[in-house]
């Protein structure tokens, strides 16, 4: 009976091929609107243009002036992004990164705020749809459906790094095995986003491959010794200090909006749960998706192995946003590779649909009703993975630590 309700078979070709370039013509429209009607660095709704890549650029820019330090004080670079956008309403976009992003920030605020900005969304969109590619290469659709995705509008519009994010993360899987090294170099440059990297050693602790290992650190360490190298401890005591109140004010109390964090931790908030109670029900969800992704690591097939990381990954912090569920679509994608490859199961086309759909509608659907939209898609993506696994990997309990496939 619920077979037959099953509504896989409205998904087809045609219409995801239409759905997606709908939304690619949205997404172009959008972006040409915003450009147009801008004054300046300042989009017509008075915000900067790429909103997010406000912090990044100015970061950049205060850097490069020998203020590196500074650009983890909120007033100081809520001052200098006034300068930046020649307006003193500006709204503020706080820099909260690591101090190896700062290399990126500081090289990209060589150009013009808004040369910048074309060429870091411009080469980091490029990279992930290099991988969508390289993860389903006989698809002649794999593009259209990866640039149409809601998600790539949502983070064009912010600015995000969600593109290089599901780049390092989607290509170090996709290499983990053939080619350790680059793999570990990828995955270990993660340190600039940590929330999306914690899964990360247990995932290649479960693959028993040392050399991505070593790789990785290496590459953590090589990136931290080159931040103290340019501006010494200084950057690192400025990212210490600002974590308390990143953490009370952009986390424990949302100032971001609990409609745009869609965590674990942020849905108990947004329905009147504690603070404790928050944590603790976040913990106990990113044990379990580190533990899902550690099976699917240890048994899986390489396309489950890569869905079940990047949508762990977004399990495994309480900061997650709706921009950052790129990582989600190239999850989906890993999916459909391995869905090619072994067939597809029942409600799995439909699931995928609502999980690439989700970001479009599921802020406002967040805020409005207060279901967290996003969150239930990376649950589900990581779900199908973990039943593909199990039924055609034949994983259980017992046998998790059998000797690793290839």
């Amino acid at each position: 009976m619920i077979d037959r309700l099953c509504p896989d078979r409205f998904v087809t070709r045609a219409r995801v091929r239409l759905t997606a370039w709908l939304m690619l013509a949205a997404t172009v429209i959008g972006l040409c609107v915003l450009f147009a009607g801008s004054h300046g660095t300042v989009d017509p709704l008075g915000r900067p243009l790429g909103t997010d890549f406000s912090n990044v650029w100015t970061a950049g820019w205060m850097a490069d002036h020998g203020r590196a330090p500074e650009a983890w004080d909120w007033p100081t670079q809520h001052a200098v992004q006034k300068q930046v956008h020649h307006d003193p309403s500006i709204p503020f976009y706080g820099w909260h990164y690591p101090p190896p992003f700062l290399i990126i920030a500081t090289l990209l605020a060589q150009l013009p705020y808004v040369a910048a900005l074309l060429v870091w969304q411009g080469v980091t969109l490029g990279l992930a749809l290099l991988l969508v590619r390289r993860i389903l290469p006989g698809d002649r659709d794999a593009l259209l459906v990866a640039l149409g995705a809601p998600v790539v509008m949502v983070c064009l519009g912010h600015g995000q790094n969600a593109f290089l994010t599901a780049s390092l993360l989607g290509g170090g899987m996709l290499l983990l095995d053939r080619r350790p090294w680059i793999a570990g170099l990828l995955l270990g440059a993660l340190v600039y986003k940590p929330q999306f990297a914690v899964l990360i050693p247990v995932l290649i602790a479960a693959r028993g491959n040392w050399r991505a290992f070593l790789s990785a650190g290496l590459t953590v360490t090589a990136l931290c010794l080159l931040t103290l190298a340019i501006w010494g401890w200084a950057v690192w005591q400025a990212f210490l200090d600002s974590l308390p109140l990143t953490q009370h004010i952009i986390i424990e109390a949302g100032a971001t909006g609990w409609e745009k964090i869609q965590s674990p931790f942020a849905a108990i908030r947004q329905w009147g749960g504690s603070i404790p109670l928050a944590y603790a029900v976040q913990s106990a969800v990113t044990a379990l998706a580190i533990l899902a992704a550690a099976i699917a690591a240890r048994r899986g097939s390489l396309a489950l192995r890569g869905a079940a990381a990047l949508s762990a990954a977004l399990l495994c912090t309480p900061y997650v946003l709706d921009y950052d569920h790129v990582l989600l679509g190239v999850a989906i994608a890993f999916l459909a590779a391995d869905m090619v490859r072994r067939g597809p199961l029942p409600w799995e086309r439909s699931w995928l649909a609502y999980a690439w759909m989700a970001p479009l509608f599921g802020r406002a659907i967040s805020e409005n009703t207060h279901f967290p939209v996003n969150l239930v898609a990376a649950i589900v993506v990581l779900a199908l993975a973990m039943r593909r696994v199990a039924l055609f990997d034949g994983i259980g309990i017992p046998t998790i630590w059998r000797p690793a496939r290839a």
